[in-house]
């Protein structure tokens, strides 16, 4: 299922942590996961929210894979045919497997480059990043550590569910992410999330309002509470 780009625009123009809070209200069933639960490094942090329809793997790099060049051409090729294939803009989101996940980078200046001709705004991965300074202008990239080498890396499995920081995703997901970490948004309420989270910041709005006031107190916050509610 696909997200049409007016709805995909909105929801680009929003925080991570926003995204959450109105998923909140519209699926009260998913506030306890979905999303991200563990740290991961932002690399991108200037380049906001990007959201896009989840194209999945898991790779290894500590290990040569024993394949001969060919196959390990075959493979690579099979994975960035799926890439190409899958609905746009897609995140692509990997999971590393390896025991010491982040061992061998997949992602650099080359992979940026390929992966954001192929149509991904980005990737989300517990696995590592590298080539920060030659990386693919406006590609996002959220990634569980930095490091220099790519060692035996490479693509085992696609387009299954993975688990990235506690955040499991399926291929065809639609995922928001930014500095914060990253969360899956149901197909059903997406087109709903921006006007939820608009009254959401209403709400807010009112408590800030309150406690920024001179002679501030429980009281006053108890009143702009109540006022709060009205809101929703």
């Amino acid at each position: 299922m696909t997200v049409d780009e007016s709805v995909l625009a909105a929801l680009r123009a929003l925080d991570t942590p926003t995204v959450c809070n109105a998923i909140e209200v519209l699926a009260p069933e998913r506030r306890g996961r979905g999303y991200t639960t563990r740290p991961l490094v932002s690399c991108t942090p200037q380049l906001g929210a990007m959201v896009g329809h989840a194209v999945t793997g898991t790779l290894r790099a500590m290990h040569p894979s024993g394949l001969d060049k060919a196959e390990q051409r075959e493979r690579r090729l099979a994975w960035y045919r799926y890439v190409e294939a899958s609905p746009r803009p897609s995140v692509v989101v990997i999971q590393d497997l390896d025991s010491q996940p982040g061992y061998g980078s997949f992602w650099g200046e080359v992979n940026t480059a390929v992966h954001q001709g192929l149509g991904a705004a980005g990737v989300v991965t517990d696995g590592s990043v590298r080539d920060l300074d030659a990386c693919a202008e406006g590609f996002h990239m959220l990634a569980g550590l930095v490091a220099p080498s790519h060692a035996w890396v490479r693509i085992e499995e696609f387009g299954i569910a993975v688990t990235v920081a506690g955040m499991t995703v399926r291929p065809g997901d639609l995922v928001h992410a930014d500095r914060h970490g990253a969360v899956v948004v149901p197909h059903a309420i997406a087109a709903d999330v921006p006007a939820a989270a608009a009254a959401i910041a209403r709400g807010e709005a009112v408590i800030i309002e309150a406690a920024r006031k001179p002679g501030f107190t429980v009281d006053a916050l108890a009143e702009a509470m109540l006022r709060r509610d009205d809101i929703h």
